[in-house]
């Protein structure tokens, strides 16, 4: 605990990364506590998706709670203050009732459970936070000399991919749409919508459907149920080349880290509302099947409903009863090549990309790419991917040490 907060002090002191004396022996918590200091430099920063880091918090926040309170953690994002008070309070005390709760359960000692929940955080939640700090101060720093992010933008990224002859979902070439209600009168229930290919906000798309490898595993009137697959480039740290040990295909610069089939429920209109099946990356096996769905309980009767913990227990899905368990995402080494292809051509300065693959009627083909990405509860290579943090922390600090010394170095 002291370990924690003398490193936490440290950082946000502006203690330098590389040099830095507290845990030399594991990497992974040095990384962790890094990041954390972090959000108080990036707080105010421009970002590259919300206009500040901390509007950015708020936004991706606002319907996420830690299971069992029902508050959604944007509330600690408004001021800095409620930040430190989280960050210094109730992060360490959130640890502690993980470790109450897992140490019965595991077996392992309640001064284990509580260090890992501290320092080395092996939940999805943490993983996501953790890549959402390095894209956001890794855009902020490398500035033009990372052009990737601006293919967060769904439109850009569909242009940009169709030109370099990456299969993306296609889009309908109409400047505007007209939508009406076969029912309303006197103008009522008329909506008009002007397409992105005119300059409007609206990527107009016809539906796609599940190609039948997927549509067998899933109930009646299932939304379109894709993979998400994490790519992690190490063009930018050349020091972490080699460290990804995903196996072929691909280059050392380009990896793929974990796959993820989201089996949408029945009826749902996307499949965020799904259950999550570990894919092997090797094999393309679907593996047990699990969900996050509890991290997204909010309100105060959610408090005492909602479970602390979800494992990867299913094997079945819970809406047909369909073994999903134990059968083939089909040319797994193709969707692989094909997503770690894109990332090398078209964003090979961002460093994680979680790419939307969806196995369709019309061809394997590509929805968008999330670049703050969520691993989905998908298993990855832990210690190469601390590696290639620690790599780009070192990079980064670097770089934002230099960019103090300048601005003090022009006042005077």
């Amino acid at each position: 605990m002291g370990s924690f907060y003398r490193c936490l002090v440290y950082f946000l002191g502006g203690g330098d990364y590389v040099s830095c004396p507290h845990f030399p022996g594991c990497l992974q918590a040095k990384c962790q506590v890094y990041s954390l200091a972090v959000v108080f430099f990036l707080w105010d920063q421009p970002h590259y998706r919300n206009g500040t880091f901390q509007q950015d918090m708020v936004k991706n926040l606002r319907n996420v709670a830690v299971p069992g309170t029902g508050l959604a953690l944007s509330y600690f994002c408004h001021f800095k203050w409620t930040a430190y008070y989280f960050l210094f309070v109730l992060y360490p005390l959130a640890a502690l009732f993980s470790a109450l709760y897992h140490a019965p359960r595991t077996g392992r000692t309640l001064s284990a459970c509580f260090h890992e929940q501290l320092l080395t955080p092996q939940d999805w939640f943490s993983f996501w936070r953790m890549n959402c700090r390095l894209a956001s101060y890794h855009s902020l720093l490398m500035g033009d000399q990372a052009k990737g992010y601006a293919l967060e933008d769904k439109w850009l990224f569909l242009l940009q991919a169709s030109s370099r002859g990456i299969p993306v979902s296609p889009w309908i070439d109409l400047p505007r749409l007209v939508v009406k209600d076969k029912n309303e009168e006197g103008g009522m229930g008329i909506k008009f919508y002007k397409n992105a290919v005119a300059g409007g906000d609206w990527i107009i798309q016809e539906a796609l459907d599940n190609a039948d490898c997927i549509a067998r595993l899933l109930p009646p009137n299932p939304p379109l149920s894709t993979l998400r697959v994490i790519t992690a480039s190490t063009y930018g740290v050349p020091t972490a080349e080699g460290r990804l040990q995903s196996g072929p295909p691909g280059d050392q610069h380009v990896r793929s880290l974990s796959c993820v089939f989201r089996a949408g429920r029945a009826g749902a209109a996307t499949d965020h509302s799904s259950i999550l099946f570990d894919v092997d990356l090797q094999t393309g096996t679907l593996l047990k099947g699990t969900t996050n769905a509890h991290w997204y309980q909010l309100g105060p009767t959610k408090a005492f409903s909602t479970p602390w913990t979800s494992s990867h227990t299913l094997t079945h899905h819970p809406d047909c009863g369909v073994k999903i368990t134990g059968e083939t995402i089909p040319d797994i080494i193709k969707i692989r090549q094909l997503v770690e292809e894109a990332h090398k051509e078209l964003i090979p300065d961002v460093p994680l990309a979680g790419w939307d693959v969806a196995l369709t009627t019309k061809g394997t083909l590509l929805l968008e790419v999330n670049l703050s990405c969520n691993f989905f509860r998908g298993t990855f290579d832990v210690p190469g991917y601390v590696v290639m943090l620690d790599a780009y922390f070192s990079k980064l600090d670097g770089m934002m040490k230099e960019r103090n010394r300048a601005k003090k170095f022009k006042k005077l």
